[in-house]
């Protein structure tokens, strides 16, 4: 994440989420180092599969192929001059945890050969930290007083999506995939969807408001 926020421009819509990202990550290997989680082999593998759904994003738009459509949005829109920063970063928070997260839940259940619910806590305590995040991610990118105008339609963006009720969907997803992971097309045909309404929160959330 580091490498790829180096090579694009500071008001590029990618790298405004990746920079949250990369904050992201690094307070979860802060609270790993600290001994914050009682599960540090799931919480790390975990987070690996999550980090690689966004890598693979990333990699598949920057390689002419087709990115997930919960992504395209982001991608699509990453240099309009009328989408602010945290619209960027709400969009892209929107792509990895309503489509990356269950997916990412599944994923290391397969490698830890266990279930979601052995996942739970951990899932739960990262939640609590990404919302946490959101909020100083909330002061950080909403423009100052002085842009109230400008920002009128931005706050009215901001407030119609909510990370807690993100979350509560990928973990809902998460189990419905686990269940569905013996018929393989059904499973596919789920995520799709899923995929697909995620996307179209993304293109609204990205919405020029200037």
């Amino acid at each position: 994440m580091r490498a790829l926020g180096s090579g694009w421009p500071p008001g590029d819509g990618v790298a405004v989420f990746n920079q949250v990202y990369l904050s992201v990550t690094e307070a979860v290997g802060g609270r790993l180092a600290d001994g914050s989680f009682p599960d540090p082999e799931a919480l790390s593998a975990l987070d690996v599969r999550f980090a690689e759904r966004y890598l693979s994003a990333v990699d598949a738009e920057s390689g002419g192929g087709r990115p997930p459509d919960c992504w395209r949005p982001l991608f699509a829109y990453r240099r309009h001059p009328g989408v602010r920063p945290l619209q960027f970063a709400l969009a892209g928070i929107n792509a990895h945890i309503g489509h990356d997260l269950a997916l990412a839940v599944v994923d290391t259940c397969r490698t830890l050969d266990c279930g979601p619910r052995d996942l739970e806590d951990e899932f739960e305590r990262v939640g609590d930290l990404l919302v946490l995040l959101e909020e100083q991610i909330r002061e950080d990118l909403m423009p100052g007083p002085d842009l109230l105008e400008l920002a009128d339609p931005l706050t009215h963006l901001a407030g119609t999506w909510s990370l807690e009720r993100a979350r509560e969907a990928a973990w809902s997803a998460a189990r419905v995939l686990w269940r569905l992971r013996a018929v393989p097309s059904l499973a596919e045909e789920f995520r799709a969807r899923m995929d697909a309404g995620v996307g179209l929160v993304g293109r609204f959330l990205l919405t020029p408001c200037r």
